[in-house]
């Protein structure tokens, strides 16, 4: 069974940065799409960013050019360095992983930015 954990919320001033950091247990990391999602409070989840297995990144308008999505096979981890946070960027942020018809959510890590 696979889990996700993410880990590297918290809170920062705007303008500041944070690295969050999801690991994947179980196999077939290296072929899934792995993706970072956020929740405001009131508002609908939203895709932040996202990668494939072959390393093509998407990114939402309202984070590029700030946030970068990465991943390394070797330790199961996908990561997502934020910078230049604003208030605005204030959610919840959850690990997603899509393998064929499967997916899986991490439980969320919460990221304040405070102006």
């Amino acid at each position: 069974q696979v889990q996700l954990v993410e880990s590297g919320g918290g809170l920062v001033q705007a303008g500041g940065s944070l690295r969050l950091s999801c690991v994947a247990s179980g196999s077939m990391f290296r072929v899934s799409t792995m993706g970072w999602y956020r929740q405001a409070p009131g508002k609908q989840r939203e895709l932040v960013a996202d990668i494939t297995s072959g390393g093509t990144t998407n990114y939402a308008d309202s984070v590029k050019g700030r946030f970068t999505i990465s991943r390394d096979n070797a330790k199961n981890t996908v990561y997502l360095q934020m910078n230049s946070l604003k208030p605005e960027d204030t959610a919840v942020y959850y690990c997603n992983r899509k393998l064929l018809y499967l997916e899986v959510w991490g439980q969320g890590t919460l990221v304040t930015v405070s102006s």
